[in-house]
């Protein structure tokens, strides 16, 4: 069968050639010519040859393994082969000549105007492509600024809150934005569309980019007005909050006219609206005017104290925390602070303020609030220490007056002259508690023939109380007594120690527990037992002056006895008497003192003396140890 396939084949062949070789040729010649003339762009001579070539072969192959037909394949084997046999010619030409343009061009000059034209058109496709480039770059730079767009959005949106006015022209500039972001979206996709069109789209494409770059003109002015918008808010912010005078005036003229603002704007305007509202027993409308006056963030203690009063009453402390805790993160103005530290409890709120006025040192309203935590009506019942911190912190407050120095902190003038009020009267109560030797300990020392009694006089209740000699070592509690202490319902401490008659002059420290059990002290008292046994017994000749002269004491008539005079005549230098209305020029004589044992008489000396029985009186004087004198006393014979 082979055989006869051989055989048939010449003449298959001759058959073919003669009905389709002519047009096969023609057509592979064109397609030689075609790809010569198009040889800049790429070697299509090459890429037909090695096509034509493969198609040759498949073709042969089916036809030898009798997969087709010979007479129907024989016309596509003689196009495949003359296709190939040309372009593989045209293509080894150019090789052999080192034509780029072609053989054809080099040969006819409107050949080579031709492919001047397509390189034209290619440089038109790069520059298509470099503009869509750029493009692409503009677009993200469009979006870059999209997004800082939208953060200024944000911030006016936050302002319009603030100045309705304002707020309305900057919502046009978000409009503007908005309707410039979408414009971009939409010119962004007709880019991405451009990308895949053919020449004639370059052009559409330009005209893009141009519409492009105006919408980034204008989100541009856009942003900038929108900056513009928040610098002034800001501005405007911060000179109202800053012009507390203003605010000041402005509300007391509100409050004169009466009735609540019908379209507030001002900071002055919100708060007069919220004390109406309060009055008027409107809370809600109360509560949101508060908040209100609150976003201008002016510094001014009262409008919030009062807003902190309505909230505790509301909601309790912890609501009225919450608020103003909120308040304060967003806040700048100290005053919020002031006011949210307020609403804890307790040691926690005293902490808090003292953190605060070491952060403020100058912020004056804080040292009244500070007087507050130590005050009467916040305690109950106040300590010496407690008298001094408040006292301390009302000063404080109170020396800000001068020269206007509380004005800036109060819109409302009449709470600021109730807090004023209050100071002067809470530092008239409180005296000269400021004074440390006004109110320091005090000690008794009373001497007995076992040795010394030491008496404690404190300046407030104690729960405890404690001693030592010296100025170093450890101290010695007194103990408590049988009894409470009404001002405290505690025990009452010993006020009273005892000290051996060989003790020396030294120091004696003395601390106690005032009623929060805080240690106060050490006080160091000087202890002379000389100078304390002169003035223990001149107190007593003093106070039991009636008993110096006794006339006939015990029947025994014609007799004048002065035992309580020799008792205690430590603390005398010398005495004299006279009678019936005499001058007091005699001497009584007494035997000198006995440290030892101060109160004992001489076993060989006489406590009297005798007078006539005409004596009706005598007047006595004593000059103490210490150069002072008595008044001259006059006694009655009985």
């Amino acid at each position: 069968m082979t055989g006869d396939i051989g055989a048939a084949a010449p003449s298959l062949i001759r058959a073919s050639l003669s009905r389709t070789g002519k047009w096969a040729g023609s057509v592979a010649f064109v397609s030689g010519a075609v790809s010569d003339v198009l040889n800049p762009l790429g070697p299509f001579a090459a890429y037909i040859a090695l096509v034509a070539a493969i198609a040759a072969a498949i073709i042969a192959i089916a036809i030898v393994l009798r997969l087709v037909l010979a007479t129907k394949a024989m016309p596509a084997l003689i196009f495949a082969t003359s296709a190939a046999a040309i372009a593989g010619g045209v293509y080894a030409v150019q090789q052999e000549t080192n034509s780029q343009n072609g053989i054809i061009a080099g040969l006819v000059p409107a050949v080579a105007e031709l492919q001047q034209s397509l390189g034209i058109v290619s440089e038109k496709v790069a520059k298509i492509e470099k503009t869509v480039t750029e493009t692409q770059k503009t677009v993200e730079e469009v979006k870059k600024s999209t997004d800082t767009v939208a953060q200024k959005t944000e911030e006016i949106a936050a302002a319009e809150k603030q100045q309705t006015e304002q707020g309305a022209e900057t919502q046009k500039t978000v409009e503007a934005v908005k309707q410039s972001t979408d414009t971009v979206a939409q010119k962004t996709e007709e880019i991405a569309s451009a990308q895949k069109q053919q020449t004639e789209q370059g052009t559409q494409t330009q005209k893009a980019v141009e519409a492009v770059k105006q919408t980034t003109d204008t989100l541009a002015a856009g942003q900038q007005q929108a900056a513009a918008q928040a610098e002034k808010l800001q501005a405007t912010t911060e000179q109202i909050a800053a012009s507390i005078d203003t605010i000041a005036k402005g509300f007391a003229a509100l409050a004169a006219q009466g009735g609540a603002i019908a379209d507030p704007k001002r900071p002055d305007e919100y708060y007069h609206n919220a004390r109406v509202y309060e009055l008027s027993g409107d809370m809600l409308n109360a509560r949101r005017s508060y908040l209100a006056f609150a976003n201008f963030d002016v510094d001014a203690v009262d409008p919030y104290t009062r807003f902190a009063t309505l909230l505790r009453v509301q909601d309790g402390k912890a609501g009225a925390r919450e608020v103003f805790g909120q308040l304060a993160d967003k806040a700048k103005a100290p005053a919020i602070k002031l006011v949210h530290l307020e609403q804890f409890d307790d040691a926690q709120r005293l902490d808090k303020l003292n953190a605060f006025i070491a952060a403020h040192p100058d912020y004056a309203p804080a040292y009244f609030l500070l007087a507050q935590e130590f005050s009467e009506d916040r305690l109950g019942s106040q300590s010496l220490s407690d008298k001094r911190s408040e006292a301390e912190a009302l000063t404080k407050f109170v020396s800000y007056e001068k020269e206007g120095g509380l004005l800036k902190y109060f819109v409302d003038q009449t709470q600021l002259a109730d807090w004023l009020e209050r100071s002067r009267s809470r530092l008239v109560a409180v005296g000269d508690v400021l004074d440390p030797q006004r109110f320091a300990p005090t000690l008794t020392p009373m001497r007995s023939n076992a040795g010394w009694t030491i008496t404690i006089s404190l300046p407030e209740a104690a729960t405890g109380i404690s001693w030592r000699l010296g100025e170093n070592g450890p101290f010695t509690d007194t103990g408590l007594m049988a009894m409470n202490d009404q001002r405290t319902g505690k025990p009452m401490p010993n006020p009273s120690f005892e000290l051996p008659d060989s003790t020396a002059a030294t120091t004696i420290g003395i601390k106690y527990l005032d009623i929060r059990g805080r240690e106060t002290g050490p006080f160091d008292i000087r202890f002379d037992p000389d100078s304390a046994l002169q003035q223990g017994d001149k107190q007593i000749l003093d106070q039991f002056w009636t008993s110096w002269i006794a006339f006939d004491s015990g029947g025994n008539h014609g007799l004048v006895y002065f035992t309580q005079m020799l008792s205690y005549r430590c603390a005398i230098k010398d005495v004299h008497y006279g009678l019936d209305g005499a001058a007091p020029d005699k001497e009584i004589k007494m035997p000198p003192c006995d440290k030892k044992d101060p109160y004992a008489i001489p076993y060989d000396y006489q406590p009297y003396f005798k007078v006539a029985d005409s004596v009706k009186s005598m007047s006595v004087q004593v000059t103490y140890t210490d150069g002072t004198k008595s008044p001259v006393r006059e006694y009655k014979r009985q």
